[in-house]
């Protein structure tokens, strides 16, 4: 069972071949939170996996908050599962592992025996960036964006057989040179700060109504045409409405208007 969240579509990518190669069910969050579905039965065996985008140094607020509720039915009746967890992130993750971990512990209904479900087997993989609300922080070129695909691909048969044999105590991370300042400090006001809808906009002359920011928002926060945001607070940044916007119409505030679009397979990734 691996629980995934994804805006651009690099999570998905990594998501979907995993859950191919190891034969495990993939659930998309935002999907299970729509259904209001928090609680899942485990079969004899299963493994417990989580993929999730790096968002400011921690988990998106989305997977946090599914965490916090979820409930694994038959769980205290079996033996501890595998549990694993991968990042994708445009350069590092910081500590989002150790916050992922410590959500879980959090979540008493996910202890057995006493003690926590942890994910003790933990990756990040480096796919291009997608972020770029900040005055910092664009999308990779082209020949950059390639060459992470290229080494994601590289890297996941490795990952694959790790998880294929329930290999415990693996850690691959790049958490970059400062990852508590990263996490909790740069992280922390980001995650309370920023991840909003408050800034987006749309340049009417430019929208051809395609729908296409409605359709692909993961958590349901544009109606109409032109768009609007609904101001619902489920906003997650992924910044899937501007990335996909077939006429460059949506921006985030005036930063992102001379920046650079991306989700994953735009720019011809042969896929397998």
């Amino acid at each position: 069972m691996i629980f995934y969240f994804s805006g651009t579509g690099n999570t998905r990518w990594v998501a979907e071949l995993i859950a191919e190669a190891i034969g495990e069910e993939l659930l998309f969050i935002p999907e299970s939170i729509k259904q209001g579905k928090y609680e899942y039965e485990l079969s004899e065996g299963e493994s417990i996996g989580f993929c999730f985008p790096t968002h400011g140094w921690q988990p998106p607020r989305i997977v946090r908050e599914f965490i916090s509720r979820l409930r694994l039915l038959a769980y205290k009746n079996q033996s501890t599962p595998f549990c694993w967890a991968l990042t994708t992130c445009g350069d590092n993750m910081g500590e989002a592992m150790t916050i992922l971990n410590k959500d879980l512990a959090a979540n008493h209904h996910l202890h057995h025996h006493g003690g926590p479900l942890q994910a003790l087997t933990q990756f990040s993989v480096i796919m291009p960036e997608s972020y770029v609300c900040l005055p910092f922080m664009y999308t990779d070129t082209e020949e950059k964006e390639r060459a992470k695909i290229a080494t994601a691909r590289q890297q996941l048969p490795h990952i694959i057989d790790s998880l294929r044999a329930h290999k415990e105590g693996v850690i691959e991370l790049e958490k970059g040179a400062t990852p508590r300042l990263y996490s909790y400090v740069i992280g922390h006001y980001f995650n309370t700060k920023m991840v909003n809808d408050k800034k987006f906009t749309v340049d009417e002359e430019a929208c051809i109504k395609c729908s296409k920011c409605t359709k692909v928002c993961p958590v349901d926060n544009i109606q109409g045409t032109p768009p609007e945001w609904i101001h619902n607070g489920r906003c997650t940044s992924c910044l899937a409405c501007y990335h996909y916007c077939p006429t460059h119409a949506i921006n985030f505030g005036k930063i992102t208007r001379k920046r650079g679009q991306y989700y994953f397979n735009k720019r011809g990734d042969q896929k397998s």
